[in-house]
């Protein structure tokens, strides 16, 4: 079997057979197959496709490439959530305390962020003392006595993902739904979990943004799971403005924990609830979304939340003392040019603008600031006077401040009529 023949049957719109995409996902990872070959196959599939079978096979040689997570210390049923990724997403911090709190297992592997979204072990690290590299039994041990557990991902998962995604990045392949899909869901495989909800963004701040591409996405990455086994559901979700009001690290971790109070922002409570509420009927928990809002009354979930973050090394204060996260102290506001309502937000803008804050890395080895970050004020629907703040932001002395404001005056769009608001859950595909 020759690379060259697998290059050019793709090239030419053929189907790939389950023994050809072995080759090239093993050839390329024991390094017998270099990266300009790869590179040529990558571009071929961008324009030609993928059909299901063969995204399917794809996705479980680059599952195989690596360790496989064998989560059976941990009785009963595992449940991963995977979110493709937003400005302002802090719901895997609020999701999971509250699913936790009715009995059910997440033992989760989560990413730092790059380029305009946050990462969830960015926002924990911001948590004095939080450590997010666990041995396997800590990881374990936490999961047993908490619920849940969130730590970075092992670098002996799915290394076929990792070298193959940074040819994407450079290549200008990155925008293939059947590339998206084998990337997620085979780390989602590699992880163990028995069923996994999809929080799929659409909009300007999200990697995909119109709702039809969202959807196909949804479907291939269900159909994947149905094929191996798991269970699996996806709700698409409104990125088209910031989710909640904070975005970066220490902020969203604020926010995280006031939504677990019961005092979050409406839309991010609403999508948090939602996603209990799919993730717990997935597996056979017949639990309504009021049960759901009288958990977190309860403060059984931001008790968990606690826990969790004494258990991983992090000062479990912060739950009531929010001085005790780095927050900075200079502010500046953002104010409006001119009266009326907020019709549009550039949320992609948004996300850079907290980057070049400080609050985000541009590249992988980037340092970020846990202090820094915005506070949407404004959101659509919204009316805003002229020169009222309709953003806050957070500075520090290595922040460009001068970008960020032309960014989010650029970002927000203004008009005298009324604008309707807009709904935070689009959809759900099972």
């Amino acid at each position: 079997m020759r690379m060259y023949d697998i290059i050019k049957k793709k090239r030419d719109g053929s189907e790939l057979t389950s023994e050809e995409i072995e080759f090239f996902v093993n050839g390329y990872v024991r390094g017998t197959i270099p990266d300009y070959q790869v590179s040529a196959l990558l571009m071929a599939i961008f324009f030609r496709g993928m059909n299901q079978r063969e995204t399917f096979d794809l996705t479980m040689s680059m599952a195989r490439s690596g360790e496989i997570l064998d989560l059976s210390p941990i009785e009963g049923i595992k449940v991963d959530k995977h979110s493709t990724g937003g400005v302002g997403d802090k719901t895997t911090l609020v999701v999971l305390p509250i699913i936790a709190a009715f009995g059910v297992k997440v033992p989760k592997m989560s990413g730092r962020g790059l380029g305009h979204t946050g990462g969830t072990i960015d926002k924990l690290e911001s948590i004095p003392g939080m450590r997010t590299e666990l041995t396997r039994g800590e990881f374990f041990q936490v999961v047993k006595k908490v619920g849940f557990s969130i730590v970075s991902q092992s670098g002996n998962l799915v290394p076929a993902d990792k070298k193959i995604y940074a040819l994407r990045d450079t290549t200008a392949t990155v925008d293939s739904i059947p590339l998206i899909a084998s990337s997620i869901v085979s780390k989602k495989l590699a992880g163990g979990a028995d069923a996994i909800i999809f929080d799929v963004k659409v909009g300007s701040g999200a990697f995909l943004k119109d709702t039809e591409q969202a959807q196909e996405l949804a479907c291939l990455m269900i159909d994947i799971l149905k094929r191996s086994g798991k269970l699996s559901r996806a709700v698409l979700s409104d990125m088209n403005q910031p989710l909640g009001r904070m975005v970066g690290n220490s902020l969203e971790v604020i926010e995280a924990v006031e939504t677990l109070k019961g005092n979050g922002p409406e839309d991010l409570t609403k999508l948090c609830i939602r996603l209990c509420h799919e993730i717990l009927n997935l597996v056979g928990m017949n639990v309504t979304e009021e049960q759901i809002k009288d958990e977190i009354v309860s403060g059984r979930a931001v008790e968990r939340f606690a826990e969790f973050i004494e258990m991983q090394g992090g000062d479990p204060r912060i739950i009531d003392d929010y001085r005790l996260l780095p927050v900075s102290r200079k502010v500046v506001e953002v104010r409006s040019v001119r009266p009326g309502y907020v019709d549009r937000i550039d949320t992609e803008a948004i996300g850079i603008a907290s980057v070049v804050l400080g609050a985000g890395r541009s590249r992988k080895e980037d340092s970020i600031d846990p202090s820094v970050g915005i506070e949407v004020l404004k959101k659509i629907g919204d009316y805003v006077h002229e020169d009222e703040p309709i953003v806050r932001i957070y500075v520090s002395e290595k922040s460009d401040v001068d970008l960020a404001i032309s960014l989010i005056h650029n970002a927000y769009g203004i008009v005298d009529h009324k604008v309707g608001f807009r709904e935070i859950v689009l959809g759900v595909i099972e």
